[in-house]
C-alpha cells in the first residue's frame, strides 16, 4: 500500500510537526505549480506554429522547387488556402470546446477517483496527442481531419489538469492569504505559456513539429514526477487538514453584512475544528456533491459567467497574439515602403523594425502579455485579500482593461517600449480577474459555509467555473477568425465588449460586498462610541 502510495509520503522522515507539515504544503505548491506549468507549455507550440503554417512566401522570393509564381508555396497544406484563418480557427475550436464539454465530466470524476492516478495519466496521454500533433510533420501528413482530432483528444484529457491541482491546493492550504498565495501559484500559467513560446520558437522556422514534441515529452515527464510524489491530502501525512473558515460571533452570523479580511463570500458561522483534529475516516466522509447542488452554492453562478466572458479575453491573446503582431508587422512594412516610394520619412523608428517580425519574435514579443498576467494575478489577490471583495477586486480590473485593449489596438505599435508596456499592462488587467476567479475564489466557492464542512465539492464547483469558463475560452479564438478578415480593428471591439460584459455580470455580487463593507464600518463606528 505505501508503494502505491508514492514515494512523496516517505520524503521527509523523523521531523518535527510543524516543519514535516510545512515542507509537505511546499512540495504541494511545488509539485502542482509544476503540473500545470506544463499543461499551458504543451497548449501554447499552435499559436507560434501558425504564422509558420501559412507565412508570407512572397517574402522569400520564388519556389525554389518550380517555376510557379504560387504565394503560398512554402505553407503547409492544408492551411494554404485563401480561408487559412478559418481552419485555424477550427483547430483552436476542437481543442477549446472539447476541453469545455470535458471540463463539466471531469470535476465529477475528480471528486471520485485518486487525484494523483487522475492527474498524472491525464498528463501523460495529453502529451502523446501533443506529440502525435508534431508527428504529423514528419509524416508529411497534410489532411485536416488528422490535426482536428489531435486536438479534440488532446482537449479532453486536459480537463484532468485544472480541477485536480485546485483540490490538492485546496486540501493543503486554509482560507488565510488564500488570495495571495494562490495569486503567486497561478503564475503556473503565464509561465507555462511564456517556456511554451519559447521552446516553440526555438524550431517554428526549421522543423515546427518538433515544437509540439518536445512539450508533449516534457508534459508526460512532468506527469510521471507527479505520480511518485504527489500527497493528495495531509491526513495521509498524519498532518491536520486545513481551516477553511474562521469563527466569528453570535451578531455577525449574517452572510449578507459580514464582512472581513476573507471577504464576504468567505466568511461562516461555523469552525471545522472539530473535523480537522481528527484523522480521515473513509467510514465518515461525506458524499461528493452533486452537479446541481454545486451550481446552487452562492455566487457559482455569477463567477462562472464572468470567467466565461474573461477567458473568452485571455484565450483570444493567448491563441491569436502572435499572428496579430506578425500581421500588424506586414502592414506597417507596407506602409513603410509606400512612405520610402513616396520619399517620405517613416512615422516611427518602429515600423522598420515591426516589419521584420517573424514567427519567432513575434513569440518573443507575445510573452510580455503573460509577464504580466503574472503581475497582475499576484496583484488581485493581494487586493482581494486586504480589502476582502473578490468580486470587487474582478470589476475595478476589468473596467480598466477595457480602454486599454482599446489604446494597444491604436497605439500599441507607436515604440518598442510603447509595445512593451502595453503588453504587460493589458497583461494584467486581462489575466488578473481571470487569475482570481479559477484559484482563490474557486477555492472559496468550494469550501463555501453553505456545505457545512463538506470537502467533496471542491473539484466540482471547479470544474463547473473553470468549464464554464473554457465555453468562453472556445468562442474567443473562433470569433476571432471569422472576425479578422473584416479588421483587427473589430477583433478589439468584441474583446472589449466581452470585458465589460463580465464585469457586468458580477454586479450582484459587487452590491453584495459593499453592504458588507458598509454593515462592518457602521458596527465599528457603534463599537467606537461606545
Amino acid at each position: 500500500w505505501k508503494s502505491l502510495q508514492g514515494w512523496g509520503l516517505h520524503l521527509f522522515p523523523g521531523q518535527p510537526p510543524l516543519t514535516f507539515s510545512c515542507r509537505y504544503r511546499g512540495l504541494t505548491l511545488v509539485l502542482t505549480f509544476l503540473c500545470y506549468t506544463s499543461y499551458h507549455l504543451s497548449r501554447k507550440p499552435i499559436s507560434i506554429v501558425k504564422s509558420q503554417l501559412h507565412p508570407n512566401c512572397s517574402a522569400l522570393g520564388p519556389n525554389p522547387h518550380n517555376d510557379s509564381n504560387s504565394s503560398t508555396w512554402c505553407s503547409w497544406a492544408p492551411f494554404d488556402g485563401d480561408n487559412y484563418k478559418e481552419l485555424f480557427g477550427a483547430l483552436d475550436n476542437a481543442f477549446l470546446v472539447a476541453y469545455a464539454i470535458g471540463m463539466f465530466i471531469s470535476g465529477i470524476f475528480g471528486e471520485r477517483l485518486p487525484l494523483r492516478y487522475y492527474l498524472s495519466g491525464g498528463m501523460v496521454l495529453s502529451g502523446l496527442f501533443t506529440m502525435l500533433f508534431g508527428l504529423g510533420y514528419f509524416w508529411d501528413i497534410h489532411v485536416l481531419w488528422y490535426f482536428i482530432v489531435m486536438q479534440v483528444f488532446n482537449g479532453l484529457v486536459q480537463t484532468t489538469g485544472w480541477p485536480s491541482v485546485v483540490t490538492c491546493v485546496g486540501n493543503w492550504f486554509g482560507k488565510g492569504k488564500r488570495g495571495l498565495i494562490m495569486g503567486i501559484w497561478n503564475s503556473h500559467t503565464s509561465v507555462g505559456n511564456i517556456l511554451g513560446s519559447l521552446i516553440a520558437g526555438v524550431w517554428v522556422s526549421s522543423a515546427w513539429g518538433l515544437s509540439f514534441i518536445v512539450p508533449g515529452i516534457i508534459i508526460a515527464a512532468v506527469g510521471l514526477i507527479c505520480f511518485f510524489f504527489l500527497v493528495e491530502y495531509p491526513e495521509d501525512v498524519g498532518c491536520s487538514p486545513p481551516l477553511h473558515h474562521v469563527r466569528v460571533t453570535s451578531n455577525e452570523k449574517d452572510p449578507e453584512a459580514i464582512t472581513s479580511n476573507e471577504g464576504p463570500l468567505s466568511t461562516s458561522g461555523q469552525s471545522s475544528t472539530d473535523s480537522s483534529n481528527s484523522p480521515k475516516e473513509p467510514a465518515e466522509e461525506p458524499e461528493a456533491i452533486s452537479f446541481l447542488g454545486a451550481v446552487r452554492i452562492p455566487g457559482v453562478v455569477e463567477f462562472s459567467l464572468c470567467l466565461l466572458f474573461a477567458k473568452l479575453v485571455s484565450y483570444t491573446f493567448l491563441y491569436w497574439l502572435p499572428l496579430y503582431i506578425v500581421n500588424v508587422g506586414e502592414f506597417l512594412g507596407w506602409v513603410r515602403e509606400e512612405q520610402a516610394w513616396q520619399g517620405e520619412q517613416l512615422l516611427t523608428p518602429l515600423l522598420s523594425l515591426t516589419a521584420h517580425f517573424g514567427a519567432k519574435e513575434a513569440g518573443d514579443l507575445s510573452t510580455l502579455f503573460d509577464v504580466g498576467g503574472i503581475l497582475g494575478g499576484i496583484f488581485a489577490g493581494l487586493i482581494s485579500d486586504y480589502a476582502g471583495g473578490r468580486a470587487t477586486t474582478c470589476c475595478v480590473m476589468l473596467v480598466i482593461a477595457a480602454p486599454m485593449l482599446f489604446l494597444y489596438n491604436h497605439v500599441g505599435q507607436n515604440g518598442i517600449g510603447t509595445s512593451i508596456a502595453m503588453l504587460i499592462v493589458c497583461g494584467a488587467l486581462v489575466n488578473g480577474p481571470y487569475a482570481l476567479i479559477t484559484t482563490a475564489v474557486s477555492a472559496d466557492l468550494g469550501t463555501h459555509e453553505s456545505l457545512k464542512g463538506n470537502a467533496k465539492a471542491l473539484s466540482t464547483v471547479t470544474a463547473i467555473i473553470d468549464g464554464t469558463g473554457s465555453i468562453g475560452a472556445a468562442l474567443g479564438p473562433l470569433l476571432a477568425g471569422l472576425i479578422s478578415p473584416t479588421g483587427w480593428n473589430n477583433v478589439f471591439y468584441m474583446l472589449i465588449a466581452a470585458d465589460v460584459l463580465a464585469c457586468l455580470l458580477l454586479t450582484r455580487v459587487v452590491v453584495k460586498e459593499v453592504r458588507g463593507w458598509c454593515g462592518y464600518m457602521a458596527r465599528k463606528r457603534g463599537y467606537v462610541r461606545t
